[in-house]
């Protein structure tokens, strides 16, 4: 019996994505009803067809307007903008609640993920352990946890190493892929000081 070798190492955890399959399908059917209207009139013409209405009333604006008229410019700039914007939303995670957790097993195609606010509440409820914690405000982020808490019986400097060993095994036992660094801040309650 030969004894058991080193884990193999975790796979790379990435962020989540929103699917995003209702905004994509609507877009692909106005982007294919815009080309089938236009494939229609382009053949109509083509085919020595009067072209549609619309197409000649656009065809004697452009006529009539150049590109250094002021709508024109506006028109494009909010046409250009909300085409940045567009993508700006299509290439960013949409998932931006969740947490990536670890997965131990490379062969699996298994992801499993923490929310922020479920996170931030189990050290919290770590963080209020804590003696001489009296209350705490946690807010987890990709990269930091923020801790605010207030003391009102001890030493700020006792109070500060104690959450800081606290929050330290409660950041690894959440099982983050990739574990935010605590950032923690100790003030004497409000009534303690004197």
């Amino acid at each position: 019996m030969t004894a058991p070798g080193p884990p193999p190492p975790a796979r790379r955890a990435h962020r989540f994505r929103s699917a995003r399959r209702i905004p994509a399908a609507l877009t692909a059917l106005l982007l294919l009803a815009a080309a089938g209207l236009f494939l229609y009139d382009l053949a109509a013409v083509r085919a020595d067809r009067p072209g549609m209405s619309w197409r000649r009333e656009l065809a004697g604006q452009l006529d009539r307007h150049t590109p250094a008229d002021l709508p024109v410019l506006v028109g494009g700039g909010v046409l250009a903008a909300a085409g940045a914007v567009l993508l700006l939303l299509a290439l960013a995670p949409g998932v931006r609640g969740i947490l990536p957790m670890r997965t131990p097993d490379q062969g699996a195609d298994l992801r499993a993920g923490l929310g922020r606010k479920a996170a931030a509440q189990v050290l919290r409820d770590r963080a209020m352990e804590v003696s001489g914690v009296r209350t705490v405000r946690v807010t987890v982020g990709r990269a930091h946890v923020r801790v605010r808490a207030t003391s009102h019986f001890r030493e700020l400097d006792d109070v500060r190493a104690d959450l800081d060993a606290v929050l330290a095994v409660g950041i690894e036992e959440l099982g983050l892929a990739h574990p935010p660094r605590p950032r923690v801040r100790v003030s004497r309650a409000a009534d303690a000081k004197g």
